[in-house]
């Protein structure tokens, strides 16, 4: 019926229509239960592409008194929900896209009084019988709605953290505030609105946007709660999509998931259905985003930030704080700030259990790949590492041992003068960083459980044709004391099921001289 209020169905109608839509539905049935509470404002944060838009588009197709949606629902899973029937289209919607808003007018300054005085003009036609005076704010209409015809609303706001991540001039961001205080922190106001749904990429900001939105349940991608399994794409979805378009499970796992919560693991939703209608793994992140970000977040060099980015980069978890960060672009104050901030992006994935950050998956690392290629000269040795990691792999598959020793010689240096980890982490740490672009064809473990012991660090194949790698090291002894202790505490039986070559590579590190010694065994198991 209206552009802001009752919208019609159009756009959940071809989501539904295009190659490929993953049933998020029963997202209702838990909205469903919050409709007229005490708990029914509720903000959702997570990064692009994590379907933030779709979801809206739904909600408003389901409870809009503008359209009847009950053929686009009829075969989807809320529709056997026993809340369907009473919920369906019996709404009065506000839905506002604010980056659209923002984005697409001109004038920016007045993109605010814009869409208000739209808002209410679409209320006077849809309301004709109710008196609206000039000045009436948009609070005030529904006010006058509710208490003239008893009639409810839903508030959609999709993007509501533009004008903060955007730095808008002050004059409207304080009218922004202004708008949502209106909104959201009027007790008269609020039995009209029957549920607010907001979304953003940032979580609320706690130093300006708090005070006006501190009675909203927040779901973030720090934790979603009950909320986790419609933030993306689960496994049991993946699977489906999988099976149904011909495509390898476990690669769409390396490249898009590693996004763990709740005990749900999450995959990047718009990455897996494009690599399902293009038939191909590839970095569909990058194409609609920028690697940029990380520069920006790097480039900023707060204490410790060269070590946690190598040792990310290395395949390991850093250790973060997320509760001090504001939520701003501009608050960032330390590296926790920073890593927070990339983890509400999606550039990084957070492990609640330990309170540490990682690279997600094989997507997101070749962003981070290529920002430090770019990166000034204090990441030009890591950069440098990164280039030659491919010519290292080739090397040890070849048998190429003063290759090897020689890589990661480099590699160590570069490690052990920016960490006062011990000489076994360390050394741990320089395969990592040598070998990070095996981390494109192979599952790298380090410490595995084999055979009479831990191997130092495995290297399980997900590509054909190249051989599976047990790496053990050793400080001030020899190489081949490695390779002997490899085959003495039989480490290659955890490969028991693996079938095709199998490398063992022995290095020894000696601490005086400060060089690396390499010795290759190749077997078949």
């Amino acid at each position: 019926m209206g552009i802001y209020l009752n919208p019609k169905n159009e756009n959940f109608r071809r989501t539904l229509a295009g190659d490929i839509y993953v049933d998020k539905t029963m997202m209702l049935k838990m909205l469903n239960s919050l409709i007229d509470k005490g708990n029914n404002y509720i903000c959702i944060s997570r990064p692009r592409r994590f379907g933030k838009t779709i979801a809206q588009n739904m909600i408003a197709a389901y409870y809009s008194k503008g359209c009847d949606s009950r053929e686009l629902f009829k075969d989807l899973k809320i529709s056997k929900d026993k809340s369907y029937e009473e919920k369906l289209n019996r709404y009065n919607v506000i839905k506002i896209d604010l980056n659209s808003e923002y984005q697409n007018t001109e004038n920016k300054k007045n993109v605010l009084k814009e869409l208000k005085r739209e808002i209410k003009a679409e209320m006077t036609v849809q309301f004709p019988d109710i008196k609206f005076s000039r000045n009436d704010s948009v609070a005030k209409c529904m006010q006058k709605i509710h208490a003239e015809t008893g009639e409810t609303f839903i508030i959609l706001i999709d993007e509501y953290d533009v004008l903060v991540r955007e730095q808008v001039p002050q004059a409207l961001f304080d009218e922004y505030l202004s708008f949502l205080n209106g909104l959201f922190k009027s007790d008269t106001l609020r039995p009209a609105i029957s549920l607010a749904y907001l979304t953003g990429i940032l979580p609320i900001v706690r130093d300006k946007i708090q005070s006006k939105l501190n009675n909203f349940e927040e779901y973030t991608i720090l934790d979603s709660k009950e909320l986790t399994e419609y933030v993306g794409f689960i496994p049991e979805e993946v699977k489906a999509l999988c099976g149904e378009w011909g495509m390898d499970y476990e690669e769409c796992r390396r490249w898009y998931d590693g996004y763990y919560q709740n005990g749900y693991e999450i995959y990047n939703p718009e990455s897996v259905v494009k690599s399902m209608i293009n038939k191909k793994y590839s970095n569909f992140w990058g194409k609609t985003s920028s690697y940029r970000v990380i520069n920006d977040r790097i480039e900023a060099n707060f204490r410790g930030t060269k070590d946690a980015v190598i040792r990310m980069l290395a395949g390991e978890n850093v250790p973060v704080n997320v509760s001090q960060y504001l939520n701003t672009m501009d608050s960032f104050a330390t590296l926790d700030d920073a890593l927070t901030y990339l983890i509400h992006i999606g550039y990084l994935a957070y492990n609640e259990d330990d309170e540490s950050c990682r690279i997600p998956n094989l997507e997101i690392r070749k962003e981070w790949a290529n920002a430090v290629a770019v990166m000034g000269e204090d990441y030009e040795v890591t950069d440098r590492i990164i280039k030659a990691s491919r010519e290292l792999l080739d090397a040890t598959l070849k048998g190429d041992e003063a290759a090897v020793a020689s890589a990661l010689d480099e590699s160590h240096i570069h490690v052990t003068s920016n960490r006062s980890y011990n000489n076994e982490d360390a050394l741990q740490s320089a395969i990592y960083l040598a070998y990070i672009y095996a981390l494109n064809k192979y599952t790298i473990i380090k410490e595995m459980t084999t055979g009479k012991g831990f191997a130092d660090v495995v290297f399980i194949p997900f590509v054909p044709d190249i051989p599976a790698m047990i790496i053990e090291l050793k400080h001030n002894k020899c190489a081949e004391s490695a390779i002997d202790q490899i085959k003495e505490k039989r480490y290659f039986d955890s490969l028991k099921d693996y079938k095709g070559g199998l490398l063992f590579v022995g290095v020894n590190y000696d601490e005086k001289d400060k060089t690396h010694e390499c010795r290759i065994a190749r077997f078949e198991v």
